[in-house]
């Protein structure tokens, strides 16, 4: 719960450049067509790196999902396991952890989007699937993975791609790789902070430093052996480091300094970042079920006791 509640204090991350909208118009259109959503999501956030909007379009249009916790490498084995649960537990939601760096794991997708989308049995048409999500969560890299060449344009950086791409895989399969796409409010800071961390939104919607500040502070409450193990910090330092101690350690150890001699906290930020994003610090999952309805509850209590007061603002006209 303390993870929370420091959260207040960061500033609210929002991302949502303009060519999104149009990108949303056109996969709502492409949508009518399709038979299987590919949802893929970060397998260390994946509520946190779910669509509302995904979850909003494949809905309304009563489309199969197949959720695609990629970069299953990264994350922590025990925690995937239980969100696999968690979504298959939902109605026509079938998930599947992986790494779009093994191809042969991404060869299953196009059977499991089968089993979804069973009236494509008689073969009279090509199953049609869409590759949907968020921002650098491996979309484009899973496309060029199934058709076993390098269509989809890649890259280090949030939204890459920015047009919808459709090819056959097959003459039973075709595939539609789209746009990512984040939605216009972000209603919940830690899922804003989660993202940034991941390196989901662009660079100018945040500060690495307040970011990494976030990150830390969850490491050190989930997993401080690995930072321990990664930065040499004591093995007890739960009992003595913050979030903040943390950054700076890792600037005194790494001998990152300012002119003058002070610690370089910006470039320690960067590092802590960049370590966690590249998997050198061990397999993390930012969220996980349990953490996740915790954050979900207090949210609700949070906004139960925020609008009693806004009532009372209201003018008599409207109470």
């Amino acid at each position: 719960m303390a993870i929370f509640q420091i959260i207040r204090t960061f500033m609210a991350i929002q991302w949502y450049p303009g060519h999104m909208t149009s990108a949303r118009k056109k996969a709502a259109e492409t949508m009518a067509s399709i038979d299987v959503v590919i949802e893929v999501v970060d397998a260390r956030l994946p509520e946190a790196s779910t669509n509302p909007l995904v979850r909003e379009l494949r809905l309304l249009r009563q489309r199969p999902c197949l959720k695609v916790l990629n970069k299953a490498d990264l994350a922590d084995p025990q925690v995937t396991q239980a969100w696999i649960a968690y979504y298959n537990r939902q109605e026509s939601v079938r998930a599947v952890a992986l790494s779009c760096k093994r191809p042969s794991e991404v060869a299953r997708l196009p059977g499991l989007c089968e089993a979804l989308a069973p009236h494509r049995s008689e073969n009279t048409k090509p199953l049609r699937m869409m590759i949907m999500g968020i921002p650098n969560v491996g979309k484009s890299t899973l496309m060029n993975v199934l058709l076993k060449r390098k269509l989809a344009k890649v890259g280090d950086e949030p939204a890459v791609t920015r047009a919808q791409q459709t090819s056959l895989l097959d003459l039973r399969h075709s595939i539609t790789d789209t746009p990512g796409l984040l939605w216009p409010k972000i209603e919940h800071p830690s899922d804003g902070l989660m993202l940034a961390a991941s390196h989901a939104v662009g660079q100018n919607a945040m500060i690495d430093e307040e970011v990494a500040n976030f990150l830390a502070g969850l490491l050190l409450a989930r997993y401080p052996a690995l930072l321990a193990k990664r930065y040499g910090f004591p093995v007890d330092m739960s009992e003595h480091f913050d979030a903040v101690t943390v950054i700076a350690e890792i600037a005194r150890r790494r001998g990152l300094r300012v002119r003058g001699g002070a610690a370089d906290l910006e470039r320690a930020a960067k590092t802590l970042l960049q370590d966690y994003r590249d998997g050198l610090l061990g397999r993390i999952s930012l969220e996980t079920p349990a953490t996740r309805t915790v954050m979900l509850a207090a949210a609700r209590a949070q906004t139960a006791i925020l609008l009693p007061a806004a009532d009372n603002r209201l003018p008599t006209a409207f109470t």
